[in-house]
Order: C-alpha cells, then sequence, then structure tokens
C-alpha cells in the first residue's frame, strides 16, 4: 500500500492510465451515437425569396377600430354649441369611412385630409347635427 506523502516511483507515470482514458473516449462517443441516432429528423426550411409580392397577393383587411379624436380642422366644429360638437365628434368617431381605408371619419380626415369621401360624410354628419340643433329650437 502506497503512502501519500511517498514520492512517486520514477517507473511509474502519473494521471490516469491508458485504459481508463480509451474508456472515457468510447463511453463518450457511445453516447454521442446514441444521441445522434435519437435527434428527430428536422424540416429543411429554405429562406422566402427576396421578391416584392405579385399583384395576386391578397390585401388583408383591417377591422374597423374607432378613434378619440377631439379636434377635427376641416371641417371646422367651431360653429356649433359645445354639446351638440361632442355630438359631432362621437358620430365622427363612430362611423366608419367609406372610402376603403377602415378608419374612422375622423381617423381618416386626419390621416388623409385629401380623401373626398370622409369630408363629404363629416359635412353630411355636421349637418345632421346643426338640424338636430335647429329643430329643437
Amino acid at each position: 500500500m502506497s503512502n501519500l506523502t511517498e514520492p512517486l516511483s520514477p517507473g511509474r507515470p502519473s494521471g490516469p492510465s491508458r485504459g481508463a482514458v480509451a474508456l472515457v473516449v468510447v463511453t463518450l462517443g457511445l453516447l454521442a451515437a446514441l444521441v445522434w441516432g435519437l435527434n428527430p429528423s428536422r424540416p429543411h426550411f429554405t429562406p422566402a425569396p427576396l421578391e416584392p409580392p405579385t399583384s395576386e397577393c391578397p390585401k388583408l383587411k383591417r377591422e374597423f377600430i374607432p378613434t378619440n379624436a377631439t379636434y377635427l380642422g376641416n371641417p371646422s366644429l367651431d360653429a356649433l354649441p359645445r354639446e351638440k360638437r361632442n355630438r359631432a365628434l362621437y358620430r365622427l368617431n363612430m362611423e366608419a369611412c367609406t372610402c376603403g381605408c377602415s378608419l374612422s371619419i375622423a381617423g381618416c380626415r386626419l390621416a388623409n385630409p385629401a380623401c373626398e369621401t370622409s369630408k363629404t360624410l363629416a359635412n353630411k354628419i355636421i349637418a345632421a347635427v346643426q338640424a338636430e340643433t335647429e329643430k329643437k329650437k
């Protein structure tokens, strides 16, 4: 039995034996083969082509979402009393524009001031609210 305080004999190499190293290498190789064999095959993905979409590509329609605009520059709502201005703004924010943008009339007026459809619809709503005001007088 060797003592830990005794120096190693000059003929004996220090460290693990060749057999122990070979056993570790073979074990790791077998484990690698097992993992590789159990690994499920994965599909081969290729990236999409970097070409622009064709004209047949369908455009997805947005869902209408009301806005909460509190000011509309054109047409002006300044001629209406506060209560009727709020009623007109409510309708302008809640009703969809028919130009195809899927925005509210107020949202379309703010996003695209050149849209004649939203301008016509806004003028009709303002006229209707003004008519309500005149009927009550």
